[in-house]
């Protein structure tokens, strides 16, 4: 049930966001993304190292990013229309990862492309934020928590996650009677969300004329600096796979 209203909450979010301002992105500098300013030079440096080398090996991109601003979006909202505008990832493959840091919302969050979900589950995932990165980030410690965050996902990219899939399994299951309706529901309710906005008048909301068949988002109204500094991401796409936690 607790997932369930949850899967609801985010859904009349993602139908009500576009009325807030389009977000601004910071630019794709490299693989470090450090705009809250929070990662001191040589931890930056490390973490680095450590995913070119992933991507030489796997070609999976990883992406660390700390924001200045949540600008008002959820993180799993902000997350993965952060992935699209980036590109992380490959095209064909769509194996981005970005480990997402909001220090002023307190917020953190892995966002997962398509290709990594059965990889990197949200199980998994939620296992990392709440085991690896969450303890450091309340004892202040972000940049510890960041690189266990980052050594952890890495492990199983590369497939050695047997410790963190025995964790991920004992944890309550969360499906039951409600799973087979969240789809439904998630329609009902950004039905009625859309519907109603549009009666509050179409001039006001131009967005909604351009609502369809494609995800929500991922057109070219959403600000992104670009990338610099001789990394750029490989055209990949997310669908909103990953967790968040909050300290």
């Amino acid at each position: 049930m607790t997932r369930l209203l949850s899967t609801l909450i985010v859904a009349l979010f993602v139908a009500a966001a576009p009325a807030l301002a389009a977000p601004t992105f910071p630019p794709l500098t490299g693989r470090i993304v450090d705009e809250g300013n929070i990662i001191p030079a040589d931890v930056e440096a490390n973490l680095e190292t450590k995913l070119a080398a992933l991507e030489a090996k796997t070609t999976d991109q990883f992406v660390v990013v700390t924001l200045a601003s949540l600008q008002g979006y959820d993180i799993a909202d902000f997350g993965y229309q952060l992935g699209r505008a980036w590109g992380i990832g490959q095209k064909d493959k769509n194996n981005g990862l970005l480990l997402i840091v909001a220090p002023n919302e307190r917020a953190v969050r892995f966002e997962v492309g398509y290709g990594l979900e059965g990889t990197l589950t949200d199980a998994l995932t939620r296992v990392i934020i709440e085991s690896a990165i969450l303890p450091r980030f309340r004892a202040d410690d972000v940049a510890g928590g960041i690189e266990r965050g980052v050594d952890d996902a890495i492990q199983a990219l590369e497939g050695d996650a047997t410790e963190l899939q025995q964790l991920a399994d004992r944890r309550p299951a969360e499906e039951g009677f409600w799973t087979p309706l969240i789809p439904f529901l998630i329609f009902v309710v950004v039905a009625i969300v859309v519907s109603a906005l549009r009666r509050r008048g179409g001039r006001r909301w131009p967005w909604l004329g351009g609502m369809g068949g494609s995800s929500w988002g991922s057109g070219g109204s959403w600000s992104s600096g670009g990338s610099s500094g001789g990394f750029s991401g490989g055209g990949g796409s997310f669908g909103g796979g990953g967790s968040s936690g909050r300290w």
